[in-house]
């Protein structure tokens, strides 16, 4: 049994390419260099900025708090009342935690979506 697979940490491009995985991801380039990644056209779920400064997601509102109290987890600049939460590489988070809490915050952005507009992005 192999010890600490799950506690891999992942890369800027392998967190770029689990974000694309996503039902109806595309990824944009904002803001000066900014990586952003959506749904629905514009419906951010995740940031990655491209000088490594960091990745910042959406988090249910319940668990915002408790996220930000971790080490190396902060409330997003700009974004934090929305409920978006920043870290810098490498990330607090092994791979498994990293993948599940992008999946999470790409199905809260979906699920506020119109109806019509869920189909085929719902997990």
């Amino acid at each position: 049994m192999e010890s600490g697979m799950s506690e891999r940490k992942m890369s800027e491009a392998q967190v770029a390419a689990f974000c694309l995985s996503l039902p109806g991801a595309r990824e944009d380039y904002k803001w000066g260099g900014i990586r952003v990644f959506s749904v629905a056209e514009n419906k951010m779920f995740a940031v990655l900025d491209l000088a490594g400064a960091g990745l910042s997601f959406k988090v249910a509102d319940e668990l915002f708090l408790g996220y930000c109290d971790r080490p190396g987890i902060r409330p997003a600049p700009y974004l934090a009342r929305a409920r978006w939460v920043s870290m810098a590489p490498p990330y607090p988070m092994g791979r498994d935690e990293l993948c599940e809490v992008l999946q999470r915050s790409h199905q809260l952005v979906v699920r506020r979506l119109p109806k019509r507009l869920q189909v085929g992005l719902v997990m």
